[in-house]
């Protein structure tokens, strides 16, 4: 059976869950996914975990606090004025805690999101650039389809 290696390229299901049980992603109630092993679709940690697993294989991976995406940075929880917002977005947006918002990378090839946790009476929002998942233990299953 093929084992997979870097640079495989993969079709699979997985649940990344987090403490409490709660799943952030499942595929296995929809189509699998399919993914290049080292394009940063999933965390280095889990790339790490899914070398040398052999095509076919259902696995269960715990993960310790941190480890699958990093610690919690206090400095990834910022103020974004509403004049920078109106630029990026729509000037007319009314921004809700809980919301995702996805923000363009400096570069302009990329995008990061950013969950808003308060907003300010001048329209400012202050958001936590934070993974949902850092500074907490992962769980992450996995079902490997096919690996090439």
């Amino acid at each position: 059976m093929p084992q997979v290696q870097e640079g495989s390229f993969l079709t699979l299901h997985y649940r990344i869950s987090g403490p409490q049980g709660e799943a952030i992603i499942n595929t296995f109630d929809a189509q699998p996914a399919t993914l290049s092993l080292g394009a940063g679709e999933l965390s280095p940690a889990i790339e790490q975990r899914l070398l040398g697993l052999e095509e076919g294989v259902h696995e269960v991976i715990e993960l310790a606090a941190g480890e699958a995406f990093g610690e919690r940075q206090p400095d990834m929880v910022q103020w974004v004025a509403r004049k920078l917002l109106n630029q990026l977005g729509d000037p007319n947006e009314r921004y809700l805690v809980g919301d995702v918002v996805q923000f363009p990378t400096p570069d302009g090839l990329g995008s990061y999101a950013g969950a808003a946790i308060e907003v300010r009476d001048d329209g400012a929002v202050r958001f936590d650039f934070n993974h949902p998942l850092a500074g907490q233990p992962v769980r992450f299953e996995v079902q490997l389809i096919g690996v090439l």
